[in-house]
């Protein structure tokens, strides 16, 4: 746990997203197509990563269309920085051959959001609680 009086580090915020990943996390979708493992940890979690990520930075969210194959099977989602630098803490999921095709920026749902609401409260609950903070 970090003392509430220094500095969160992106390496600090990255770790405690990487730890509260889970199967209760994974999207619906993703699981019915492969189940959540923690062989592939990041599977499933990219659009609640990308708003969590937000919530500490700001910036924008983007969102591109994923295909195996040649058929399109889902969306990914990622940040844009302010800065223009993007992160994208769960692109390792794709390890079947997965191709992340065009980017455009998203507005970010206002409020608690209207998809995956509680997977988003809950591995944001356990971010806030794995750097030992509460939210602002």
């Amino acid at each position: 746990m970090l003392h509430p009086m220094i500095p969160l580090t992106l390496t600090d915020i990255t770790q405690a997203i990487r730890s509260g990943w889970a199967a209760d996390t994974c999207s619906a979708d993703d699981h019915e197509r492969s189940p959540w493992t923690a062989d592939n940890p990041a599977w499933g979690q990219c659009d609640i990563t990308a708003l969590v990520v937000h919530d500490f930075f700001g910036g924008e969210l983007l969102v591109g269309e994923v295909y195996l194959d040649g058929e399109q099977h889902n969306y990914h989602w990622w940040n844009r920085l302010p800065s223009g630098i993007e992160i994208d803490l769960t692109y390792e999921q794709f390890k079947r051959g997965q191709v992340v095709s065009g980017s455009r920026a998203v507005p970010r749902p206002v409020g608690r959001p209207p998809r995956r609401g509680d997977e988003y409260e809950l591995l944001r609950g356990r971010v806030w609680q794995a750097l030992g903070r509460t939210p602002a």
